[in-house]
């Protein structure tokens, strides 16, 4: 039976066997899996590091690998906060996205929803953060607060901007949209400020840590901030799109104050839900520069790996 605790299940140097991967990680079936079990499974994935006898089939092991790095941090093999967690995601993703679409024509609602999204993102991007970056408190306040700024000026001035031209309630709806997006592309870079500013630890090929790159740590940041937004695009798009569509159905249109609310959340689950794993798979999660490129963008940085092992420094990008 060949089974390594350390390596994904799936091939990840593909899309498909990415997706794999993370549709595992993700599940949100397994968000309420009990501490007990999750401490079992990393006590399990340990033993097999160690090449100890464990008394598991291969079905049982992969579950318990599924089930670690689910909720373990993959730099520091700590048990992450729950509601940060990815297999949390779609839960607290559909609640946030949900009540964003929902209730958009108050400002106080606009605001409240809008904080309290950043407040979620915030504490996500802090879970699966690189961990082998330093983050000070400040750089904590700083970033939070710097990101629920751009999302409240965002979205509020595309409320008032659309209200002024009488815009229809779909364009209204879409408001939230560009909040969030603006909002990941300041919150995620200010919460990874220090890697941009010292570079992010960089190995060679064989996993060996051999110094630092910023430009790794811009690259890694932008990956992440582009598949945050293809995450959360499709159902604050599709979502106001089908419900517009099934307003103007009569059956639905009679019931719509009963209706409304649970399918416009169950419509965000089932295309949220679906494009977390698609969004987290899209890029490599251990990707890689070129020492090439860095001799271009990063000369400095260059001289100091330009004599490792291979052509390449590999980091691990977060989610």
């Amino acid at each position: 039976m060949s089974f390594d605790p350390d390596q994904p299940r799936y091939d990840q140097s593909t899309f498909y066997g990415r997706l794999r991967h993370f549709a595992g990680m993700t599940d949100p079936l397994i968000a309420f899996a009990p501490t007990s079990e999750l401490v079992a499974a990393s006590e399990l994935m340990q033993k097999c590091r160690e090449k100890k006898p464990v008394p598991a089939t291969l079905e049982e092991l992969h579950r318990a690998q599924r089930l670690y790095q689910s909720a373990f941090h993959p730099d520091t093999g700590e048990l992450q906060n729950f509601a940060g967690r990815m297999c949390f995601n779609v839960w607290g993703g559909t609640m946030l996205c949900g009540a964003m679409m929902i209730w958009y024509k108050s400002t106080p609602a606009v605001i409240f929803w809008q904080w309290a999204n950043q407040s979620f993102n915030a504490l996500v991007n802090y879970t699966n953060r690189n961990a082998k970056s330093t983050l000070t408190t400040k750089d904590l306040v700083v970033s939070y607060s710097t990101a629920v700024s751009g999302a409240l000026a965002i979205a509020i001035g595309l409320k008032t901007y659309f209200a002024k031209k009488q815009s229809s309630p779909l364009a209204q709806k879409l408001v939230p949209l560009g909040a969030v997006a603006v909002a990941n592309a300041i919150n995620i870079p200010m919460m990874r400020q220090n890697e941009l500013k010292d570079g992010m630890t960089v190995t060679d090929v064989d996993g060996n840590n051999v110094g630092v790159s910023r430009l790794a740590a811009a690259k890694a940041i932008s990956l992440v901030v582009l598949s945050r937004n293809i995450i959360v695009a499709p159902c604050m798009i599709l979502t106001p799109v089908i419900m517009e569509g099934l307003n103007k159905v009569a059956s639905f249109k009679k019931h719509i104050n009963k209706l409304n609310i649970p399918t416009q959340l169950a419509l965000t689950f089932v295309i949220y839900g679906a494009m977390i794993p698609v969004g987290c798979a899209l890029f490599p999660q251990q990707n890689s520069v070129k020492l090439s490129t860095l001799k271009r963008w990063e000369p400095e940085a260059y001289e100091k790996l330009k004599d490792i092992k291979g052509d390449r420094v590999y980091f691990n990008k977060g989610l």
